[in-house]
């Protein structure tokens, strides 16, 4: 069976030791965690964290059962299908030479990115989106050249009823 990437999101309770009980679950089954973000949400007692792994169906059911059966998880939700938004941040830094400051611009304008910070030779530039889109990006400025990269991993919220 394939392995797909599935995406989760969970309300927990704002305590220390919470987000290592959750990652700890993972690691004791094995199961490899692609991405974890986790902060605080509107009500200061309850955070959330969303994580991303791959697995298959069956594993994923696994792990879900063992997620909800932590004393601090309150609500535990898929974000995969289109009932979900999801997003990602990255921050690339790039070589950016006066020769290859227009097709860095170039690309940061298709994308609907900013460029967060400049230099005499870089470009620091901000993008966010659906994991394809900052996949496309970084294909587009790897031949440039990558000086530093930093990506926040997915979050997501479920859609409201319209």
């Amino acid at each position: 069976m394939a392995e797909d990437k599935h995406v989760m999101t969970m309300l927990v309770d704002n305590q220390p030791g919470v987000t290592s009980r959750v990652t700890g679950l993972f690691s004791s089954k094995g199961f490899n965690i692609e991405s974890i973000c986790g902060s605080p949400t509107n009500d200061p007692n309850v955070s959330r964290i969303t994580i991303v792994t791959a697995a298959n169906p069956p594993v994923i059911e696994q792990i879900e059962k063992q997620l909800r059966k932590l004393v601090n998880v309150i609500k535990l939700r898929s974000l995969n299908g289109p009932k979900s938004v999801r997003r990602e941040l990255a921050l690339i830094c790039v070589h950016a030479k006066a020769e290859q400051r227009a097709e860095v611009l170039r690309i940061v304008d298709i994308f609907r990115g900013k460029i967060v910070d400049a230099g005499l030779e870089h470009f620091i530039i901000e993008v966010t989106g659906e994991e394809a889109k900052i996949q496309a990006v970084l294909n587009l400025l790897k031949p440039i050249g990558i000086k530093k990269l930093a990506r926040t991993g997915m979050i997501g919220l479920i859609r409201e009823p319209k």
